[in-house]
């Protein structure tokens, strides 16, 4: 009865089998393994871009500090939305890995950047010594408020990072749960959208901790392997990482483990908006619903045992607003959501 994140399952069965499986034996060290080296080849065979650098980490900010840092010099500007995750949740790893580079929030509603918002932003930046230059544009795939950028949004806004000469980095954490979305394939949520980089995130969709740096440029891949190794990402039993990845990604398995829980998170939703005093704050598109709740709801499941998160509203809409016995929370369902907990929550909320 947990909807707080998609963090707190534990990993899904095919997973834990195959690290069980590789308990025993020996391979080579400090991801040199043939897990690690067999996951990199999947990773960019999946991505269509053979070429493709692949490196394996343990955690998402490690995976986006890191891809940062290869991105952009320390006197440099990473765009991003106001609210994104490496913005307001990763405790300045993207700045201490950069070694001082701005990260500048992007406002927009439904946790979305448009292009006429980035345009302004990059104004706030003149080409002067006494001004940090903008470098990089972070996309968040799916975003801080559950929205999925389109693939034409994604593409329009690498269009306006090109024009002002920036990279541009995807944020994947649930990078599955927008390619169930759109049912569209990895190359065209990637570069064929004109990104750069690739955060591919593999923890919140079964796996135990594992995700993975995709480096379309071979020149911008030179220095991840050293920064990774200096920071101390660079696990020893590399192949631990690499036997996840491998278990995920084998006959579709983590995009199975996401249609589930954007299945859950749509019978949510649906069933919410059905009770009289409930609306969503934005559409749900993935596996985050976001309800404003009467407080009288908020507090009965509450007090049912259900567990989520009160949330910023700095991405509302315009026009919407909280009343003063409004609560705005977000729910996330997960591979390992139930169902029979979905339909309970719905029958307490609308008994409330």
């Amino acid at each position: 009865m947990n909807f707080v994140s998609d963090n707190i399952t534990g990993a899904a069965p095919r997973v834990l089998e195959a690290i069980g499986r590789l308990g025993a034996g020996a391979d080579s060290a400090y991801g040199m393994d043939a897990e690690s080296q067999a996951a990199a080849r999947r990773i960019a065979e999946l991505f269509e871009a053979p070429d493709a650098s692949v490196m394996l980490v343990a955690t998402g900010t490690a995976a986006n500090a890191l891809a940062l840092a290869a991105l952009t010099p320390p006197w440099g500007a990473v765009l991003c939305h106001e609210e994104a995750h490496v913005n307001d949740d990763e405790c300045g790893a993207p700045e201490f890995f950069t070694h001082g580079a701005k990260l500048a929030g992007v406002p927009g509603p439904g946790g979305k950047m448009t292009p006429g918002g980035v345009r302004h932003a990059l104004t706030r930046f003149p080409k002067a010594v006494k001004s940090v230059q903008p470098a990089v544009l972070s996309i968040s795939q799916v975003t801080e408020a559950g929205t999925v950028y389109l693939l034409q949004e994604i593409a329009a806004l690498s269009a306006v990072a090109r024009e002002a000469g920036l990279k541009v980095h995807l944020d994947g954490a649930r990078f599955a749960n927008a390619l169930v979305a759109l049912g569209c394939t990895p190359a065209e949520l990637s570069w064929k959208a004109g990104i750069d980089v690739v955060t591919l995130g593999l923890t919140k969709v079964g796996g135990l901790a594992c995700e993975a740096v995709v480096a379309f440029d071979p020149a911008l891949a030179e220095t991840l392997p050293f920064r990774r190794k200096r920071s101390g990402h660079t696990l020893s039993k590399g192949r631990l990482l690499g036997v996840q990845a491998n278990a995920l990604l084998e006959g579709g398995y983590w995009l199975d483990l996401a249609s589930h829980a954007n299945a859950a998170a749509r019978r949510l939703a649906g069933g919410l908006v059905a009770v009289p005093g409930i609306r969503l704050a934005w559409p749900a598109d993935a596996n985050e619903v976001f309800p404003i709740l009467p407080a009288r709801v908020d507090a009965a499941l509450r007090g049912a045992g259900f567990a989520f998160l009160p949330w910023a509203t700095g991405s509302l809409g315009q026009g919407e607003t909280l009343g003063p016995d409004e609560r705005l929370v977000r729910l996330v369902t997960s591979w390992a959501t139930e169902m029979s907990d979905i339909e309970r929550f719905l029958a307490v909320a609308a008994a409330a």
